[in-house]
């Protein structure tokens, strides 16, 4: 029987792009879905044939101010600033926002960061289902994140379960006060409150799906209950049946794969030199190059640059990730999926959040180099892309993961599963 499904999110495209693809599955077995997210998003979910319904709070703003976005890169502080600073002072509102459409969902799906989510369910008695876009958010013992803005996080992966068990004790009790505003609102609506809202209790009891590929991270004993990894859903368009603009089909053709330099949809705001630094590495190992500089001015090229190296404001991956001799990024789940899928060797640059870990897991495949942001000069750049173009050991494991995604179905897979969650 058709249902409405309300699927609720929060972010940059990395965060929106696996919600429209499952959307766009849900619509095509018949059932009516909405996505309820900041209001910036509505023409492109509403582009795509989804209903859209606004949550505070609306995210465009804030990502046009420098500021904000380099609190929020901060490589060790910048999940506490986005949870505490730009996310939890609007959780009455969300809550007010998801109130309005939620009673007709027969289903809720909800991100991580969408904190008004499991509460409004709750409230109003509805079945949900909480989704991981990337392996870190699950916090196993048993296959640890990589935690940003930690130098020695690497070697920390090798100290046990037991170190582990501390260690997240220690960051559940730092972390418990910051969901002291969503309890605020749980009494409002006449809920108890929740032992730790933002760390512990953000997976839903009726199950959770890891919207990310095996490849990644497979189920750890500690992984909450009824969590089933689906593959990526893929989608990364501005708008529908975009294509790749002529100039950059034209140069594509033109000759030897480029390297593609590229920051996701939310570290170009913050890029610094990293653009101009990508160039001048380029040409010194005579490789041609794509720069996908976004919208911010301060990306644009300080100098003419020479015929091999193209700029472009935004690209879909699909189409050309795959036509990359290699891919430098930032390390985003999102970049990182696309990435995998096209076969290519990757060097990551991460700057926050869970890009660290992606890195880690990426480089543990066999098919990337990881470089720290503090290091990206064009000499040491130039030096890890020869290393990585010169050894086809780089190449031939990437283009094994990318089989193993293309045998995943991730779109199919979450819908199965969200069907049988409402049965249920």
């Amino acid at each position: 029987m058709p249902a409405h499904f309300l699927l609720t999110t929060f972010g940059s495209f990395g965060d929106l792009h696996p919600y429209i693809a499952v959307g766009m599955g849900l619509r095509g077995r018949g059932h009516r879905v909405t996505i309820a997210t900041s209001e910036n998003y509505r023409t492109k979910v509403e582009g795509e044939g989804l209903n859209f319904h606004p949550v505070r709070p609306d995210l465009l703003p804030l990502l046009e101010q420098p500021d904000v976005i380099a609190r929020a890169f901060h490589p060790r502080t910048g999940s506490e600033y986005i949870m505490r600073e730009l996310f939890l002072p609007w959780i009455d509102q969300s809550a007010e926002d998801l109130m309005r459409i939620a009673p007709s969902a027969d289903l809720i799906v909800g991100h991580i960061v969408s904190f008004a989510t499991p509460t409004v369910a709750e409230a109003l008695r509805k079945r949900w289902i909480s989704v991981a876009l990337q392996p870190s958010i699950f916090l196993s013992v048993f296959d640890p994140p990589v935690i940003s803005g930690m130098p020695f996080a690497r070697a920390m992966r090798n100290l046990g379960p037991g170190f582990w068990r501390h260690w997240l004790k220690i960051a559940r009790s730092i972390v418990r006060k910051w969901g002291e505003p969503l309890n605020q609102v749980r009494r409002k609506m006449g809920l108890p409150a929740l032992a730790n809202p933002l760390l512990s209790d953000m997976f839903s009891p009726f199950g959770t799906q890891a919207w990310f590929s095996s490849v990644l991270a497979k189920p750890q004993p500690d992984w909450p209950a009824r969590a089933t990894v689906t593959g990526f859903p893929f989608y990364d368009s501005l708008e529908p049946g975009q294509e790749l603009s002529p100039e950059l089909a034209y140069f594509l053709a033109s000759g030897p794969a480029p390297i593609v330099f590229t920051l996701g949809s939310s570290a170009v705001f913050t890029a610094g030199r990293f653009f101009e630094e990508s160039a001048a590495a380029a040409e010194r190992i005579g490789s041609r190059a794509v720069l996908l500089i976004g919208r911010d001015e301060r990306n644009k090229p300080s100098r003419p640059l020479p015929d091999t190296i193209v700029t472009a404001e935004y690209a879909p991956y699909s189409q050309l990730f795959p036509r990359a001799s290699a891919i430098v990024h930032q390390g985003g789940v999102g970049t990182t999926a696309q990435a995998l899928r096209a076969g290519r060797p990757m060097l990551v640059v991460p700057f926050s959040h869970d890009q660290p870990d992606n890195a880690f897991r990426a480089e543990r495949l066999g098919v990337a180099r990881t470089l720290n942001l503090k290091h990206y000069g064009a000499h040491t750049v130039a030096r890890e892309l020869a290393a990585l173009l010169r050894n086809p050991g780089y190449s031939k494991q990437a283009e094994a993961v990318a089989a193993k995604i293309a045998g995943e179905d991730g779109v199919r897979a979450a819908c199965d599963g969200l069907e049988a969650a409402l049965e249920a």
